[in-house]
């Protein structure tokens, strides 16, 4: 047997009708850029995030990147970042000419609020907790200290949709919660799409003006730093039809991710662990081992592709070499990085196929 470790194509025949009826209706209006689709995902999604407003963008990237540009965090601000994430959320910092501080993550791959404290620098202005792989930061703890500092917090929300801490819904904690809506998400478009989310008026203003060249009407550009980046009408209309079956296919997700956890038993893998009192939305599944190498041969000859999320952490990226980093300097983080394996999980993944998975490890020896 063959695993892929995504088969994007089996969610969207789940709901093929309704994706086709949306698209031609998008198609057929005349209207492709900022229109009546749009003003109404954002309002949908709003509700949908219990937050007060949403505003789409072009990425998961660009909305980091206008969050931060809109917060007014610049040249000679730092930002608390994880150690241990993709490359983009430290982008969306850069991108604004302010320096990323990395912090390491705690045993749930998440930004450790313990080691905040200690990051902490008189430049500081924000905090970016990355919800990632489908569970949320310790919140409670990151909370205080930024509002004992006075500092931001901007939530990198693109693994978590619908996840909660506490009962509160990813992205409704800080100033700003930024979402990607890129195809392999757990609310994935057919494209690049994001948004931000806020329950600031003013914040959303002003995201919703720097998307637009720095426009709120035609030819009056009031912000010199404003980009291109608009949510179309195609993906909007896209979006909408797939935000009623959120729910249902979360539970997809959720379904496999516990039959991992019953039947994987395998002393050479450390299985991912969730948070007390907290939920996980299962974007990737992710184990750990210390012989990556073995486990991912194996997985190979079994026909199954899995993948690493992330391999080389940002501050050992080649395009953050001018930071300084080395080697050594964050060892969780480089620890994870060389640990980490994640199993396919995909929307549509048949009961056969989940075992065979469950087999095929458990059979690695």
């Amino acid at each position: 047997m063959k695993i892929e470790f995504n088969v994007l194509d089996r969610q969207f025949r789940q709901f093929q009708d309704e994706y086709e009826a949306a698209a031609l209706r998008a198609l057929r209006s005349g209207w492709y850029i900022l229109g009546k689709e749009l003003e109404a995902f954002e309002q949908e999604y709003a509700a949908f995030n219990e937050s007060k407003y949403c505003v789409g963008v072009g990425s998961g990237l660009d909305a980091l990147v206008l969050a931060f540009r809109a917060l007014g965090v610049g040249p000679g601000d730092e930002v608390l970042v994880p150690a241990n994430t993709f490359i983009a959320s430290v982008m969306g910092v850069t991108l604004n000419g302010a320096t990323p501080v990395f912090v390491e993550p705690d045993e749930f791959y998440l930004l450790d609020a313990a080691r905040l404290e200690a990051a902490i620098t008189p430049r500081t202005r924000a905090i970016l907790p990355v919800h990632l792989y489908g569970q949320i930061c310790d919140m409670d703890p990151i909370l205080e200290v930024a509002r004992r500092h006075n500092l931001f917090v901007v939530e990198d929300c693109a693994q978590a949709h619908t996840a909660r801490y506490k009962g509160k819904m990813a992205g409704t904690f800080g100033d700003i919660g930024c979402f990607s809506f890129f195809p392999t998400k757990n609310v994935g478009a057919f494209g690049d799409a994001g948004c931000i989310v806020t329950d600031n008026p003013d914040l959303a203003d002003k995201v919703r003006t720097l998307r637009n060249y720095g426009s709120k009407v035609k030819y009056h550009n009031e912000m010199e730093n404003g980009v291109n980046s608009r949510l179309d009408e195609l993906q909007a209309a896209l979006l909408r039809a797939k935000l009623p079956h959120v729910a249902e296919l979360i539970a997809q997700r959720e379904s496999v991710a516990r039959r991992y956890l019953a039947g994987i038993r395998n002393e050479k893998l450390i299985l991912p662990a969730i948070r007390p009192g907290c939920g996980h939305v299962w974007h990737l599944f992710v184990v750990r081992t210390a012989d990556r190498a073995g486990l991912m041969a194996h997985l190979e000859q079994a026909g199954i592709h899995a993948q690493i999320h992330y391999p080389i952490p940002p501050h050992l990226a080649p395009c953050y070499a001018k930071l300084g980093g080395c080697p050594g300097d964050y060892p969780i983080a480089e620890a994870y990085a060389d640990q980490v394996v994640s199993l396919p999980l995909y929307n549509g993944m048949t009961d056969e196929e989940v075992q065979y998975v469950v087999d095929a490890v458990n059979s690695w020896q």
